[in-house]
């Protein structure tokens, strides 16, 4: 008898430590916090105010990174879109997770993500709006996005049962609409991951019709190396990515000179009439006042430059408005002490430095990124780090946030220690591999940015090194390679870059070293 009862008390025992396990398990697992990375698309650092442009006001990115912390410092590794996008959900090179162009690349959606490790450690995972990596998404319980670009008006999206779907409206509306819709269905029992992909600001920068003429009255003040001549700089010298030569009338500029030309495009195709009808309210007049200045020269370039602005400016607007409305969803359903907000773009843009729009370089503006991020509880208030960090960073950092083991093949590094020990200075060289060789002819390259220096070689449509001395040329227009009194910093900077190659175990430079 007395042994049938220590059994019964032991069971008992025995059931309520499972019971309470489980009940810690269940207490842990909520408190994991929530994660929205928004990723939009070409927003130059340049036009954020947070980053201290006077363009325009952009209040709700400032909101992110007045509540946590703002990366001065922050790069990609690959300044194009569908590659960025690669590195930021395998953490690793475009050399390693195959995705180096949009020109022929498909993203093996078979191989390791932070999304796939976050589902099986047990959060709910979706995609939502553009991802341009030409296979279907994988390791999300939902997707929704664009096919290929995408367009502003009326999108077309990709359907996880393999259908299409049309909906009504502007696009960058649409996908924070979507995004709402999925988070009022999620599964509130877990943790969840959603990822935002919006269009804006990509090419060809069509304004939401509530934000037509926002700009009007600013007259932009050119860069001051808006004329660059692009001495002793080959590559930049043979680009097709100025305003004055490339930048398209029609394509880019609304300014298509016949009803019949803007009916062929897609773009103006796809609307519906009452879309159409304040589009051309607002287009048609600044074209009739553009006939009667017949303008040439550097007249036209810098009423291109002017036109560019405003609308760029524009559908930032509408950007900046719609990542304050994810921002409200998550403050109206109690979800923000316990959700991390990442906010970057893809990659930097230009906006008439050099002369140009569009990315891809090395150089600062194409190279740099805006990121901002806000972690309640973990990450302070108003922060700003100089740290170098990178696209490369977010899938170790969400995954050490969601306090889950970071593959050894993961080639980024998580930023929380280093924003929680303000001693730990992280990198300390950054390492980058443009590869595509077509649209806007600029020459794969690859090379390294320290403190102070940057080190580039270009190969295949051009074969050389630039170097810069960053302290004394920020803007990168005079190239010191094979300068006097640079040979030491060079050979050093080369050995560094031998590093940082065999490092990430870059193979197609290194054979390209070879050939120096």
């Amino acid at each position: 008898m007395k042994l049938n009862k220590t059994l019964l008390l032991l069971a008992l025992a025995s059931s309520c430590m499972q019971l309470f396990a489980q009940k810690q398990q269940t207490a842990a697992a909520s408190k994991r916090p929530n994660i929205v990375i928004i990723i939009s698309d070409d927003h130059a650092y340049q036009t954020i105010s947070a980053y201290g442009s006077k363009l325009m006001k952009t209040p709700n990115i400032d909101r992110i990174a007045n509540e946590g912390v703002r990366f001065d410092k922050a790069y990609v590794t690959n300044s194009i879109c569908g590659p960025s996008r690669a590195v930021i959900l395998t953490g690793k090179y475009s050399h390693k997770n195959g995705f180096r162009d949009n020109e022929s690349s498909v993203f093996n959606g078979d191989q390791d993500s932070f999304a796939k490790q976050l589902q099986r450690g047990g959060y709910q995972t979706a995609w939502i709006g553009k991802w341009h990596l030409e296979s279907k998404p994988q390791g999300f319980d939902f997707w929704q996005v664009l096919p290929n670009q995408g367009q502003y008006f009326n999108p077309d999206f990709d359907m996880m049962d393999g259908s299409k779907k049309r909906i009504d409206g502007y696009v960058t509306n649409v996908i924070t609409d979507e995004a709402e819709n999925w988070l009022d269905k999620r599964d509130d029992s877990k943790p969840f991951c959603l990822v935002i992909g919006h269009k804006a600001t990509h090419r060809v920068w069509l304004p939401d019709t509530a934000d037509l003429g926002r700009f009007d009255k600013v007259n932009f003040p050119l860069p001051a190396n808006f004329y660059d001549t692009y001495q002793n700089r080959k590559a930049a010298e043979i680009q097709d990515m100025s305003i004055e030569k490339t930048m398209l009338m029609g394509y880019d500029l609304k300014m298509f000179g016949s009803d019949d030309k803007e009916n062929k495009d897609g773009n103006f195709s796809r609307m519906n009439a009452a879309q159409r009808a304040k589009i051309d309210a607002y287009y048609k007049p600044i074209e009739a006042q553009f006939n009667v200045l017949n303008l040439q020269g550097k007249a036209l370039t810098e009423w291109k430059f002017q036109r560019y602005m405003r609308d760029y400016l524009s559908t930032a607007t509408s950007l900046d408005r719609n990542i304050g409305r994810t921002l409200d969803y998550l403050d109206q359903h109690g979800l923000s002490k316990n959700t991390i907000v990442i906010y970057l773009s893809d990659q930097g843009f230009y906006m008439g430095e050099h002369g140009w729009f569009d990315k891809r370089w090395i150089y600062e503006e194409s190279f740099r990124t805006p990121m901002v991020m806000r972690y309640p509880g973990m990450v302070k208030a108003g922060t700003v780090s100089n740290r170098f960090v990178m696209n490369l960073d977010i899938a170790p950092t969400v995954l050490d946030a969601a306090g889950l083991a970071i593959p050894k093949d993961v080639q980024g590094i998580s930023m929380l220690p280093a924003l929680k020990n303000q001693a730990d200075k992280g990198r300390q060289v950054l390492y980058y591999h443009y590869y595509e060789n077509g649209e806007h002819s600029v020459s794969p390259h690859f090379g390294i940015r320290t403190k102070r220096y940057k080190l580039i070689r270009f190969y295949k449509r051009v074969a050389g090194w630039e170097l810069y001395d960053l302290q004394k040329d920020p803007h990168e227009m005079d190239n010191k390679y094979g300068k006097k009194g640079y040979g030491t910093i060079t050979a050093d900077l080369y050995k560094e870059l031998n590093r940082q190659i065999n490092k990430f175990e870059d193979k197609d430079a290194l054979q390209i070293l070879k050939d120096r």
